[in-house]
């Protein structure tokens, strides 16, 4: 998709809503110049009628006369060339002089009545001012009628409009010119954001802490989580492939060795023992690597996994059934304690794989005659394995303890005694526990020796 200018938007966008401001402006003083130029002209129209009307007299046989006087007529025409009409008349609506078919409007209670309309194809407004005049014994009623053509209003009108649309227009002007400057100082920001993190060299994954404006922060907090998850990802990959160099390269020596001699050795005796001890180490090799294979998924999971209600007690009698054959071989006595039902928020195949670490661990360094024990209990739901073997010296218990913090290291050896490197299954376990928002603990059995391993899942 073709990036867009954040600026020319929001320029165009307040250009568009000062351009409809603007219209609805110039409506509203259209119709205030035509009210205006009305106004204006009324009182001109008035005041040429009262003109004509201090000049209507009585005659001697006691009839009306009236002398127009010019100014009364050139005050209409001074501008815009206005054709001017008038006719003044007696009582009982005697023509006395002007305009015979001009209309007269009807009286009304103020004495002055306007009205609009056409005369000889021009478009006019006229005004009929109602008087009397006293000849000592009696009042004749009289009218004058004044009409004058609208052109003057028409361009008054029009003047005020445009000059109200030049206004405006340099308002719009002013108003481009101050957004432009006012969008690129705020955005600038963004460039110094931008500017930022483009210096940074790929492996910087610090927290961006540029200058910014509220309205950012919301998108620096983003691109910073960003960063912390990436950087939660480089560690995972770097512990995958610490714990692959570290687990792998012992298993694979022992095959080497062991073949070395294999090659040395023609007598039976020998070349027997050093097969036993080489397939003895590819199956651990086998195991690390299946071991390493599931802390990469859990680590691809992590924010991605989907979690659902879980009977933690059915996956764990599942897993305790599964590994009764190992127990036995090593003369384990491995038992479930636990009944109903217990339902948490986890994933059945990571739960399952992590019950079948700990159970392993605790199979494999136990010892020959151990007790091990799978528990799990309600309110909160928490399943515990419990051996009675050696347990772990306080050094180990300390490292057991980071790694439930999310340190993903592998153990030296899970109990006293027992062969190096196989503290991954531990990892594996804070790992999907952390991933299950669970906790994990490690302490002394309760019977005084052995490890206790509890996982708490939350309500």
């Amino acid at each position: 998709m073709k990036p867009y200018s954040l600026r020319r938007r929001l320029l165009l966008w307040l250009l568009l809503a000062t351009a409809l401001l603007g219209l609805v402006a110039l409506l509203d003083t259209w119709r205030e110049a035509l009210r205006t130029a009305q106004s204006v002209s009324d009182r001109v129209l008035v005041g040429s009628a009262l003109a004509i009307a201090e000049r209507v007299t009585v005659d001697q046989f006691g009839g009306l006369e009236v002398d127009i006087p010019f100014s009364s007529l050139e005050m209409l025409t001074s501008t815009a060339q206005d054709k001017v009409f008038y006719r003044v008349d007696g009582p009982v609506g005697s023509f006395l002089t002007g305009y015979p078919d001009l209309a007269v409007t009807a009286d009304t209670p103020g004495g002055i009545a306007f009205t609009d309309g056409t005369y000889r194809s021009v478009d006019i407004r006229s005004a009929t001012l109602t008087r009397e005049v006293s000849t000592g014994a009696r009042s004749i009623p009289f009218s004058v009628t004044v009409a004058e053509s609208t052109r003057a209003r028409a361009a008054l009108a029009r003047a005020i409009l445009v000059r109200s649309a030049l206004r405006l227009g340099l308002l719009i002007l002013g108003v481009a010119v101050i957004v432009w400057v006012a969008v690129t100082v705020a955005l600038r920001p963004l460039e110094r954001l931008g500017e930022a993190i483009a210096e940074r060299s790929p492996g910087d994954l610090r927290p961006v802490t540029a200058d910014t404006p509220e309205e950012v922060e919301a998108l620096v907090n983003a691109i910073n989580s960003f960063m912390a998850r990436l950087g939660t990802a480089l560690d995972g990959l770097r512990n995958f492939t610490g714990n692959a160099s570290h687990q792998l390269r012992t298993p694979l020596a022992v095959v080497r060795t062991q073949l070395a001699l294999l090659d040395r050795s023609a007598a039976p005796g020998p070349v027997t023992d050093a097969s036993a001890k080489a397939r003895t180490a590819l199956e651990r090799a086998e195991r690390v690597l299946a071991q390493l294979l599931v802390l990469a998924r859990v680590d691809a999971s992590s924010g991605a996994a989907v979690l659902a209600p879980v009977d933690v007690v059915a996956v764990a009698k599942g897993v305790t059934a599964e590994l009764v054959p190992a127990a036995l071989q090593n003369d384990i006595d491995l038992g479930f304690e636990g009944a109903g039902t217990a339902l948490a928020t986890a994933d059945k195949v990571l739960l399952a794989e992590l019950l079948n670490n700990l159970l392993t661990n605790a199979i494999t360094y136990a010892g020959h005659g151990a007790i091990v024990t799978v528990r799990v209990t309600n309110t909160p739901v928490t399943v515990e394995v419990e051996d009675n073997g050696p347990g772990l010296t306080a050094a180990q218990m300390d490292q057991a303890r980071q790694t439930r913090h999310g340190i993903a290291r592998p153990l030296p050896s899970l109990h006293k005694g027992a062969a190096t490197g196989m503290g991954l299954g531990l990892a594996i376990a804070a790992e999907i526990s952390a991933l299950f928002g669970a906790t994990i603990s490690f302490d002394q059995a309760r019977s005084g020796s052995g490890l206790l391993v509890r996982i708490t899942f939350p309500t």
